[in-house]
């Protein structure tokens, strides 16, 4: 073997680096300055439900999984950017689902397809106001 032949694998430490330098969220966050809320990151299945004119669209439920957490809001990963104004957030919590009214704030395409939609959650959302959550549940 040759005294300075060139060693295998020393490249992945490099890019790895560089795409956290790259993509850290508390490392973007000094460079765009001061937030309102701090962030956490922190990765939890969520369901979707679509809420337009005050009626759910059970049909176009789907499910995602969240990015980070403020104290009002929720950043969700998407496969495909879609039209979302407001929605029922769907979180499971102590064996049952909990959910929250929610508005979007942002969509930001992330690369590949897919996008990050930023909502402020606006308060909890009881099962008797909307009986279709009864059933909803993963």
């Amino acid at each position: 073997m040759p005294l300075f032949a060139k060693k295998k694998g020393l490249g992945v430490p490099s890019l790895v680096l560089k795409m956290v330098n790259n993509n850290c969220p508390e490392l973007r966050a000094l460079m765009e300055g001061p937030r309102n809320d701090s962030r956490v990151n922190l990765v939890v299945v969520v369901m979707v439900i679509p809420l337009k004119k005050g009626r759910l669209f059970v049909e176009s439920t789907f499910t995602t999984i969240t990015k980070e957490f403020s104290n009002t809001g929720v950043a969700i990963i998407l496969d495909r950017p879609r039209a979302l104004d407001q929605v029922v957030l769907g979180f499971r919590f102590e064996g049952e689902m909990r959910f929250v009214l929610a508005e979007a704030r942002h969509l930001t395409p992330m690369g590949g397809g897919f996008s990050q939609l930023g909502f402020q959650m606006l308060d909890l959302v009881s099962i008797h106001d909307y009986p279709g959550l009864k059933s909803m549940s993963f």
